[in-house]
């Protein structure tokens, strides 16, 4: 991918995660941490990878996006707001009584959104639906999963895991944001899942590992999928917890916490923003 345009996302991305910081101050609740730790693979995905229409959201031949790492919500908002989903100004509206952006993405009321995702662990075993209902309508659409790597913990995650290859799903796409944190504290402390990649090996994913802040890897992992056939294809990112803002990076402690009024501030000038 040419250089220019690789620069164009990574733009993308750090005007995203301005957005995300300003949105979760205005709320002071929701999540901080991996929501800037997955803003680069979403920027990727909706504005270099995925087929999708704003206009036409239900477009039969899109391609569609599971957030299982619901709680990484605001980077899913501000990603479909830029995208033209619904208006920038409704990202004050998040986690406000009777919004259409809760804490956790609504397919019911969210335009853009495909399922309702929060509760940690299913995200995967949707998208093997999904991927396995557009083979059967014959559709060459794609899908793509977003796990967090605390969420590899859940059981399903693995039922499902074991299911993709299994039915040769080579339209599925996922990725583990791998941030090594959790709310309780290090991954590899809570329950270990390292390492990630020869568990999916294991089970007959086609696995890829980059770092997931390195758009020009991010994209080109995603080219790559796209040419993997007979089985389906899993990104594992290295990714920092709280990524852009130094004060948030690496500290399990702002995975739930919204930043305050100074934080807000330093976390802008650190972005390079300064409106």
């Amino acid at each position: 991918m040419e250089k220019e345009k690789i620069e164009l996302l990574e733009e993308k991305a750090r005007d995203l995660r301005v957005s995300i910081v300003k949105t979760l101050h205005k709320s002071q609740s929701g999540h901080t941490g991996g929501s800037l730790s997955a803003i680069d693979i979403v920027t990727a995905l909706y504005f270099h990878e995925m087929r999708h229409d704003p206009e036409n959201p239900l477009w039969e031949d899109r391609d569609r996006f599971v957030l299982s790492k619901g709680h990484a919500a605001p980077a899913l908002y501000v990603t479909l707001a830029e995208a033209g989903y619904f208006p920038k100004e409704d990202l004050m509206m998040l986690r406000r009584l009777g919004s259409h952006l809760q804490g956790h993405p609504d397919s019911k009321v969210t335009p853009g959104v495909e399922v309702c995702t929060g509760s940690l662990g299913q995200g995967l075993s949707m998208a093997n639906g999904m991927a396995l209902g557009l083979r059967l309508d014959n559709k060459q659409s794609r899908v793509y999963a977003l796990m967090g790597d605390g969420e590899l913990q859940e059981g399903q995650v693995w039922e499902a895991a074991m299911a993709a290859p299994h039915y040769h799903l080579d339209n599925l796409c996922a990725l583990v944001d791998a941030n090594a944190l959790q709310i309780d504290g290090e991954v590899e402390k809570v329950m270990n899942v390292f390492p990630i990649s020869d568990k999916f090996r294991a089970f007959g994913w086609h696995v890829l590992e980059i770092d997931g802040h390195d758009m020009k890897a991010i994209v080109e992992a995603l080219d790559k999928a796209k040419t993997i056939k007979g089985k389906p294809t899993m990104i594992v990112a290295t990714t920092v917890k709280g990524k852009g803002v130094p004060r948030f990076e690496h500290k399990a402690s702002y995975h739930g916490v919204a930043p305050n009024d100074d934080e807000l501030n330093e976390a802008l000038m650190c972005l390079g923003c300064f409106e």
